[in-house]
């Protein structure tokens, strides 16, 4: 798979895949640049090489539909600010227009195209609008880690008809970390694994039993694990229906010489609510008419304490409601006990990257993905789609 500085992009049409999915505020401000800063390496590459630079994204799920308040005009200004540079905003992300104006660009200029998915033929991967977006570059680009695990046009079926298909340099970078902590770590390999659902990480606790030396769960997932430990867990989030297949795991692990830990004690409410009634219990004591909420303060201990050896640690899902303050600490104690490792730490998922920023250790971790599902995807063992276009990508021949 070539990547963007693999080939010669001087003075040429470089139209390249971002993922500016970024949160605004009431007032249409970006509230979080991460993930434009994340791909600044690969634009300023192509603006060093005198090319003209065409960007294209999507901004939340208007589905199909033209939403202004999903226009890219927020990130453009956003964009400019941090390249130091004028970036001209598209009317639309194809069409006669668009093309007029990537005709009248010159070195060094960037235009950002509207909102791919103000067209419904994006998220079907729809062949002709793939060949209309290709038909504005001479270089494509995927830089969007992010949507890769998807089969949208824009990242797979845009590949058969460019000219030239590369990697961006974040695209890279995010396949590099997260393969190689699955496939070549330093070892003890960590992973931490929490969230709300077994049902949405079955698959992941699957593959990466096969390659790593201890597991802690944490979350509401965590409550089926107690479940068929004979745990009362109350009125939890719980899958009734995976009771069995969590004893599974646990006997797997066991077979496999994996050391999995689950929770020991926990911060139990009696409803859903910030200002709820809390107590700390252990996990034996949780009571029928409480539901779990967060780890408790021994089981973020013992965590601590289980990845302080890690080589290398791999994080996805937050280990309680981390939003809610009262609710917060054993996500924040996770944070910090990941943020402290001598070895290489890794984390995915939106949440899971919002608790690290919130517990104010971002710069102390070795690498935050950009991705959510893409993430999990590779924690699951499954080839990205747009990954594996890319890789069969070979040049256009006027098709």
């Amino acid at each position: 798979m070539k990547t963007v500085t693999d080939i010669d992009i001087s003075g040429k049409i470089v139209w390249v895949r971002v993922d500016f999915n970024v949160p605004l505020d009431k007032d249409r401000n970006v509230v979080d640049d991460g993930r434009i800063l994340a791909v600044l390496p690969t634009l300023q590459h192509v603006l060093a090489q005198n090319a003209r630079l065409v960007i294209a994204s999507h901004l939340g799920r208007p589905k199909g539909k033209v939403v202004p308040e999903f226009s890219l005009s927020p990130v453009a200004r956003r964009l400019g600010a941090l390249l130091k540079k004028d970036v001209k905003m598209a009317p639309d992300c194809i069409g006669a227009e668009v093309r007029a104006l990537v005709d009248r660009m010159g070195p060094g200029d960037v235009l950002l195209l509207e909102n791919l998915r103000f067209h419904p033929e994006e998220e079907k991967n729809d062949e002709n609008f793939g060949k209309a977006l290709a038909a504005q570059c001479d270089v494509y680009v995927n830089d969007a880690f992010a949507v890769s695990h998807r089969v949208n046009a824009s990242v797979v079926s845009i590949t058969r008809y460019a000219p030239v298909s590369a990697a961006g340099l974040l695209l890279k970078k995010e396949l590099d970390y997260i393969g190689k902590s699955m496939a070549d770590p330093v070892r003890p390999l960590v992973a931490v694994v929490g969230g709300a659902k077994i049902s949405s990480k079955l698959t992941v606790l699957e593959n990466i039993m096969q390659h790593v030396d201890k597991i802690l769960i944490g979350g509401a997932m965590a409550n089926t694990f107690l479940k068929y430990n004979g745990c009362e867990v109350g009125k939890s989030m719980i899958e009734e229906d995976l009771v069995e297949t969590a004893g599974r795991i646990l006997k797997q692990a066991a077979e496999r010489n994996i050391k999995f830990y689950i929770p020991v004690d926990a911060v139990v409410a009696d409803r859903f609510e910030a200002d709820a009634a809390h107590r700390r219990v252990p996990v034996q004591e949780i009571g029928r008419d409480w539901m779990v909420m967060d780890i408790g303060p021994a089981t973020a201990a013992l965590y601590g304490e289980a990845l302080q050896d890690a080589g290398t640690a791999v994080w996805n899902g937050p280990m309680g409601v981390f939003e809610m303050a009262p609710f917060s600490e054993g996500t924040r104690a996770v944070a910090h006990a990941i943020a402290g490792l001598q070895g290489t730490s890794i984390v995915g998922g939106g949440d899971t990257g919002s608790a690290v920023h919130q517990a104010g250790v971002t710069e102390k971790i070795t690498y935050i993905s950009t991705g959510g599902g893409a993430f999990l995807c590779m924690l699951e063992g499954k080839p990205l789609p747009a990954v594996a276009a890319l890789e069969s990508a070979e040049p256009a021949t006027g098709a």
